[in-house]
């Protein structure tokens, strides 16, 4: 038998997001001990939710939390710890570089996946403290619940708007090519001109990506309710210059 300490300690070491191989060749302790120890101790080290700390690069992490909002979701690992999910279309394979760039950058030493799904790719990769660095995270659909950034997060996005703009178009938004006609001296001509879009059920969502474009001076039109249009020349050029086409 192993008394209460015993037991906290070896639980400690799993919350640091040790296997329970390595904790029970540490402590001499079965695995399956551990194991029901971690459905008897309360409160369980395992389960509370520490400060997970800042993120180590916070442009990186402005740009994930863009990737996150529009197409992430975190889940539980059915023993300890999380998975972050970011789906990446198959149309776009810079994409998944760049997500898996950022992933490592806003916490390095983490194991980043590729699972192939039906027309995506889904860049995984666990973590014991996911949630933590994602407090929007909850039960049910992101446009069925309010998504509002805690303060830390508000401030890197200030700090760094273009690259949470750049995230959120990656993942729900798009630039386009689209096309009208002018009389010109009497004859129609055909005139292109291109065009920013980003899709949200969320209105919380829409909101954080208006107020980003408006703190770098982007001016936006509402297409519709789902829609935000960025389609005026010069708030185009901003775009391209610090967003870009998708690839």
């Amino acid at each position: 038998m192993y008394d209460v300490s015993t037991r906290k300690q070896a639980l400690a070491l799993v919350a640091q997001g040790r296997s329970l191989n390595s904790v029970s060749r540490e402590t001499g302790i079965s695995r399956a001990a551990i194991r029901s120890w971690q459905d008897r101790l309360e409160p369980l080290p395992r389960m509370t939710t520490p400060d997970p700390g800042p993120p180590s690069d916070d442009r990186a992490y402005a740009y994930l939390l863009g990737l996150y909002l529009g197409d992430g979701c975190i889940s539980p690992h059915p023993r300890s710890g999380y998975y972050l999910r970011i789906a990446c279309a198959d149309t776009w394979p810079g994409l998944v570089r760049l997500c898996r760039e950022a992933i490592t950058h806003v916490r390095p030493g983490v194991c980043v996946n590729t699972v192939q799904k039906q027309g995506c790719a889904m860049v995984t990769s666990y973590h014991q403290h996911w949630p933590g660095l994602f407090p929007q995270h909850g039960p049910g659909k992101k446009h069925e619940r309010p998504i509002l950034l805690a303060p830390w997060q508000q401030e890197i996005v200030d700090a760094h708007p273009w690259e949470f703009i750049r995230g959120l178009v990656h993942s729900d938004g798009c630039r386009i090519t689209n096309w009208t006609t002018r009389l010109v001296h009497g004859e129609r001509r055909r005139y292109e001109y291109p065009r920013y879009f980003f899709t949200n059920l969320s209105e919380d969502i829409v909101r954080l990506f208006t107020d980003a474009l408006e703190r770098v001076h982007v001016e936006w039109k509402r297409a519709n309710n789902r829609n935000i249009s960025v389609a005026r020349k010069s708030s185009v050029a901003l775009m391209d210059a610090h967003v870009g086409p998708k690839h």
